[in-house]
């Protein structure tokens, strides 16, 4: 009966390993708590003065050291989505210095052209 239930424990971590839980919400953090609350039992039900779960206890925090967060995960693709839109907008606004570098230069070129024709324009008599 001790066996059946330390399965029970073991197949608990397994399923939050795996992030397939069925008692728990999906994501949960892996602690002694959730352990027993996606085994079915009580919350505290894994204490430390039951030399009985000693080993689980190990496993449970070696398994907790390990869980990759949602939290984290979130923040690595925050992080990446910023990298990404900050590099779209570098290349936005050198797109938009080269336009304006191109009117300004159309514009000197634009007066410097009616100078030229101003200039040149002769006046012929009968």
């Amino acid at each position: 009966m001790v066996s059946n239930k330390l399965n029970e424990y073991y197949e608990a971590l397994d399923r939050l390993q795996r992030g397939q839980t069925l008692n728990v919400p999906k994501g949960t953090k892996i602690t002694k708590d959730a352990v027993a609350l996606e085994a079915g039992r009580g919350r505290g039900s894994i204490k430390k003065s039951r030399p009985i779960f000693h080993n689980l206890i190990q496993s449970i925090q070696e398994a907790a050291t390990t869980q990759v967060r949602p939290i984290a995960k979130a923040e690595e693709k925050v992080a990446k989505y910023r990298a990404t839109a900050d590099k779209y907008r570098q290349l936005w606004e050198e797109a938009l210095a080269r336009e304006l570098s191109l009117i300004h230069e159309l514009h000197e070129l634009k007066l410097e052209l009616s100078k030229l024709q101003s200039s040149k324009v002769t006046h012929f008599t009968k």
